[in-house]
């Protein structure tokens, strides 16, 4: 079984699932079927912090699953636009795990990992896949990752409500 390394953008998998999908994803799912594949080392789960019941809930569920789950204050600036990306923090933690697994995971469509993703291959011999919505991946991603698996029904959850 191989080493592998989980590293999950909450922000960018819940509004492109939402935006593509209007579905939530299946982390359980997601975590179950590697686990049936590969030996988790990590499993690290990037999410921003407003302080309300539902996200510490969710993270919450997260922690059960296994993912160890690191928090960002939300920042709202004085213009009315808001901050709260994980981009360096994902980066760093994936450099400095690279050599202790075979395979990272990224659960992200953000084209800003695409130098994260050749720099894992080249620097560490360690391979590097990327789980996101297809239709809102940046190609540049698809391109410098080892394997690309486009997120589909079988990894989402229906929104409670909807049909």
């Amino acid at each position: 079984m191989a080493t592998v390394a989980i590293l999950a953008d909450v922000q960018n998998i819940y509004y492109t699932t939402m935006s593509a999908f209007r579905c939530h994803f299946n982390y359980r799912e997601f975590y179950g079927a590697l686990q049936a594949q590969h030996k988790i080392n990590f499993a690290i789960a990037y999410a921003i912090d407003r302080g309300d019941n539902q996200q510490q809930q969710f993270q919450n569920i997260l922690r059960n699953i296994g993912f160890e789950v690191k928090l960002k204050p939300y920042v709202q600036r004085a213009d009315g636009s808001a901050k709260g990306d994980w981009d360096v923090g994902i980066t760093l933690d994936a450099m400095r795990i690279a050599a202790d697994v075979e395979r990272i995971v990224l659960l992200s469509g953000d084209g800003d990992f695409d130098l994260l993703a050749s720099s894992v291959r080249d620097q560490h011999n360690t391979e590097f896949d990327v789980y996101a919505v297809e239709a809102l991946t940046a190609r540049s991603l698809i391109g410098a990752a080892s394997t690309f698996t486009p997120i589909e029904k079988n990894l989402l959850l229906a929104v409670a409500g909807q049909s």
